[in-house]
């Protein structure tokens, strides 16, 4: 089901590589009433890791990323924390999956750190590399940027805030068809997040009567090609009424450059995202001036409200955007109100209670860390009320729905918000 609403939720941000917001204290009467409502509380301060993007093909997403991290974090803290103590993050790289020993040294210095959650990785292949290590360790594991289609219930500890492919996927084919496009052509890298979004898009397209006729199964380039010249012209003799471009940022300006070169119309392209950003007029990344105007994209997730834009760059001043940092906001707080109702700060104990507290179970909505807390100090069941917009866990651990925000870029090739689609997410 799809539906369009011009109202988003909200949207985090920002950070640096580095311990932050650590603080241990012993267990104090705070506890005791942790314990009295959830039947045991162990008093263990919660350690929560991350394997987010520094360095690497999707490092524009950092920041915000770990912004989002660090100001639920400290929302927490400045409440009194959890169990009497503050809860404590250790941030590491996961760079991308050509780097594959980053993420594989980071998981293994969180899980020898004796963390309880992980928060990561954001990309798809990443989290394939390092998810059994991770969960075997008895560590939930929640991405806020995961949606390759084939990671749904992978594993009972592993969860993620944003949504499967399925419903990106469709927002994307549908747009793309919506604006008159019946020959679709898409330039996909050869990944699990591309070939993952590319088939769902391929569908949504076949089923309306029309046709991709560049960038079917077999059609892919490799994720580290730098030479677009001959892949671009394919596509473009192809003869295709809109191209979408499933890469990620660290080749997209060479796509782009050269589908001007051959004299592709910018404004019937279509950009992920793994490759929306604001490219601008400089810079390596930028563009001349409308290069890119009425071009389009989409992005998981509710779009940020001023108000919360606004506790994220108290964080981090330096945020260019939010993307995915309402998701990962919203995955420390699932987890520090999973172990709170479960009495216990450990890995099993936060698995056990993190679909209850979504709301999977109903219960009385809430948002943010005091109000929800308050209510299960008092016995209640609750919806936490994610600011990302995504539902409620469903049996696979992915959100039962979620927004796409498309967007559409101007002059100065930077881009703007233009509406939301919801998508319920399909399970089976």
């Amino acid at each position: 089901m799809i539906r369009s609403t011009r109202a988003g939720r909200a949207l985090a941000v920002a950070g640096a590589v580095a311990l932050a917001l650590t603080a241990c204290s012993s267990a104090s009467d705070d506890a005791a009433t942790g314990e009295e409502t959830t039947g045991g509380a162990s008093g263990e301060p919660l350690r929560i890791g991350t394997v987010l993007p520094v360095t690497g093909s999707l490092a524009q997403l950092g920041p915000p990323e770990i912004a989002g991290v660090d100001l639920a974090v400290k929302e927490i803290n400045d409440a009194g924390g959890l169990f009497g103590a503050d809860v404590e993050v250790e941030h590491t790289d996961s760079s991308d999956a050509e780097n594959a020993s980053v993420a594989t040294a980071s998981a293994q210095q969180l899980i020898s750190s004796g963390v309880s959650a992980v928060i990561g990785a954001a990309s798809s292949s990443v989290t394939k590399n390092i998810v059994d290590d991770i969960t075997g360790a008895g560590i939930v594991q929640v991405s806020p940027a995961n949606t390759a289609t084939d990671l749904s219930g992978y594993s009972d500890f592993y969860f993620r805030t944003a949504p499967p492919d399925t419903v990106q996927g469709d927002v994307l084919g549908n747009l793309i068809v919506s604006d008159g496009a019946s020959n679709v052509g898409i330039l996909v890298f050869n990944d699990s997040y591309g070939t993952s979004l590319r088939d769902v898009v391929e569908g949504v397209v076949d089923e309306a009567g029309g046709t991709v006729v560049y960038g079917t199964s077999g059609q892919e380039f490799d994720p580290t090609e730098t030479n677009f010249a001959t892949i671009v012209a394919d596509a473009i003799a192809s003869s295709p009424d809109a191209i979408a471009i499933l890469s990620f940022t660290n080749q997209t300006p060479s796509i782009v450059r050269e589908l001007v070169s051959q004299g592709w119309d910018m404004s019937k392209t279509y950009f992920v995202d793994g490759n929306l950003q604001n490219f601008g007029v400089e810079g390596d990344i930028g563009f001349p001036a409308d290069t890119l105007a009425d071009a389009q994209g989409t992005l998981p997730g509710a779009y940020p409200s001023e108000e919360f834009q606004g506790r994220m760059l108290e964080i981090d001043p330096e945020l260019k955007d939010y993307s995915y940092g309402p998701e990962s906001y919203d995955a420390v707080m699932l987890v520090a109100l999973a172990a709170l109702k479960g009495g216990a700060s450990d890995g099993e104990t936060i698995q056990a209670n993190m679909a209850a507290v979504s709301g999977a179970d109903g219960g009385t909505e809430c948002t943010g860390w005091e109000e929800c807390k308050a209510l299960l100090e008092d016995g209640e069941d609750i919806a936490y009320q994610a600011v990302s917009g995504v539902g409620p866990f469903n049996e696979a651990n992915d959100p039962s729905s979620a927004f796409i925000g498309i967007y559409q870029f101007g002059p100065e090739n930077t881009y703007t918000f233009s509406r939301s689609e919801e998508g319920e997410v399909p399970q089976g």
